[in-house]
């Protein structure tokens, strides 16, 4: 369901994507509204599916996985809805993605070592029915974008 967002609605999705835990108080009091008001806005972009869900940004090192690889995978015959979910019950992988171009998908491992990783890229992957063949890109570096609702 589409919801026309305001300049409120964003200030309130940008304040809760920075901090989920926020009171309702907190949160009118950063986008400057009455406490009533931010409580009916936020029920709104609850109710509406704007706001789908509060989670925890978790640092992976501070987990102990250490290594993470972006796999690129060729699918063949086997329909994606079976690969998807095959793909996403294995250890370690965090992302699946399906996307456009000559490749068929993207799965996001993270390991807390090369020996855990290559046995996830070169045996679990590749035993996946529908799975044929895939190319690994070691992430080196990483810098955080712009997300969702920080109104940039």
């Amino acid at each position: 369901m589409a919801f026309d967002l305001d300049d409120i609605d964003r200030s309130i999705i940008a304040a809760l994507v920075d901090d989920s835990r926020l009171s309702v108080r907190q949160l009118a009091e950063q986008v400057h509204i009455s406490r009533s008001a931010a409580h009916k806005r936020f029920s709104l972009l609850v109710e509406s599916g704007a706001i789908r869900k509060f989670t925890a940004e978790v640092d992976r090192s501070a987990l102990g996985m250490t290594v993470t690889a972006v796999v690129v995978v060729k699918i063949g015959d086997r329909p994606w809805p079976g690969v998807r979910d095959d793909l996403a019950e294995l250890p370690f992988v965090e992302k699946v993605q399906a996307v456009s171009g000559d490749i068929d998908a993207l799965v996001t491992v993270n390991a807390p070592d090369n020996t855990a990783l290559s046995q996830v890229i070169l045996r679990r992957i590749h035993e996946v029915p529908g799975v044929v063949s895939s190319r690994s890109l070691l992430i080196l570096d990483e810098a955080e974008g712009h997300r969702p609702g920080s109104g940039h």
